[in-house]
């Protein structure tokens, strides 16, 4: 698929569908938790969509494609639900380790054995009931697997003391997942290394309304950051949002000049086109990794030299997203350096060829290159990829003059 916008000009309202990780944490919450009625605005992604059809009905064996949500939160819901379940997923899933919350669950009483490779999906989960009441976890992995436990562990007669050996990572996702837990009635405290749930006896709440995700407004912000003129209006958020990705209002304004206007349940966005940037920045990302694609492609669109760390869990994603951006960034005459925690760019030279992006079966990639067209000609290869999360993308980058031609 190839991309170009002529003008450079962007005005549109875009509505964007709800949050991909409130989504996923309400649906098990539901499943648990029959008080919760309806969910409002629940996100059409890929992702989510497979997390409730593997919900809907028992079968011995799910595929949950790329999703690794997915196979977190459902490891650990079915761990406890006395049914035997095979849990796998695609090839790259099948190398994303998933051993720290393998290995917590079997020790509060779970019944989980790898059938392929130990540590990594797929699995085999023979549910049983628990009453122990403290676990010790990894939490310098993936926040994910401190989540898949919160959401089960008020169903446990005691709750769950979960207690943190590893500084934690991504912890607005924690938090994210200690308010939905608190918000159906569910005591949760911090501890000085850990986290403390509690049972629940009824759920106080009948229904809830998912936030619009602020992991797809971040392209949005980029696209604003690469035009000539723009005023983009962007549908449903909240001030007071539950999700880390918002930050990436204050990081564009600081960085890039993009103003964001609150009207009603929408952000406006404006730039603001007496901003003078910096030569470098440096910015730790380690409470919001998903942005670090979109951040590290308008800096390189804006020749503006960077070092963005925090990013140790970017290796264990769809794809080394690391490695990924480096190799895509070089097709955009960027050059970086790249470790396990980081990258930085170097250099940003004039491309005078169409480049081609590859995308690795990653979502993140595809949207997070798609902006670059507003400078560049550019080609995306596989875009079917952006199903995972934000499904209308490329329908919604056509409302605002993208030229989108398969």
């Amino acid at each position: 698929m190839t991309l170009i916008h002529h003008s450079k000009e962007i005005f549109g309202e875009i509505n964007i569908g709800g949050s991909k990780s409130e989504s996923n944490r309400w649906l098990i919450l539901q499943k648990l938790y029959p008080g919760i009625k309806t969910i409002h605005n629940l996100s059409d992604a890929q992702d989510t969509q497979l997390l409730k059809k593997a919900l809907s009905k028992k079968r011995q064996l799910i595929d949950i494609h790329h999703a690794g949500t997915a196979m977190r939160f459902l490891t650990a819901y079915f761990a406890f639900q006395e049914d035997e379940v095979e849990l796998t997923g695609s090839e790259r899933m099948q190398e994303r380790p998933i051993e720290p919350l393998v290995s917590a669950l079997n020790k509060i009483g779970a019944n989980i054995e790898y059938l392929k490779k130990e540590g990594f999906p797929p699995i085999k989960i023979n549910g049983d009931k628990t009453d122990i009441e403290e676990i010790d976890v990894a939490a310098n992995i993936s926040s994910q697997y401190i989540s898949a436990l919160m959401l089960v562990a008020p169903t446990f007669p005691n709750g769950l003391r979960i207690n943190f050996t590893t500084p934690l990572t991504s912890k607005p996702y924690i938090e994210m997942t200690k308010a939905q837990l608190e918000s159906i009635g569910v005591e949760v405290n911090w501890l000085e290394n850990g986290i403390k749930v509690y049972p629940l006896q009824r759920s106080a709440c009948g229904e809830v309304v998912v936030e619009s995700d602020w992991s797809s407004a971040s392209y949005w912000f980029s696209i604003a950051a690469f035009s000539k003129e723009c005023q983009i209006s962007l549908k449903t958020y909240k001030k007071d949002s539950l999700q880390g990705d918002a930050k990436i209002s204050k990081i564009f304004e600081e960085n890039f000049g993009v103003r964001t206007y609150w009207h009603e349940n929408a952000i406006i966005l404006r730039k603001d086109y007496a901003f003078i940037p910096k030569d470098y920045i440096e910015l730790d990302l380690n409470e919001t990794p998903d942005i670090a694609q979109t951040i590290a492609v308008t800096c390189a669109g804006l020749q503006i030299k960077a070092k963005l760390t925090g990013l140790h869990t970017l290796k264990i994603k769809e794809t080394d997203r690391l490695l990924a951006l480096q190799n895509e960034l070089k097709k955009c005459g960027v050059e970086t350096i790249i470790d396990d925690d980081s990258i930085e760019i170097t250099a940003c030279n004039t491309v005078f060829q169409t480049p081609s992006i590859d995308t690795y079966n990653d979502h993140r990639m595809a949207m997070s290159f798609a902006p670059f067209a507003l400078l560049h000609k550019i080609q995306i290869n596989e875009p079917e990829v952006v199903e995972k999360s934000y499904p209308n993308y490329w329908r919604d980058l056509e409302k605002v003059g993208f030229n989108v031609l398969y």
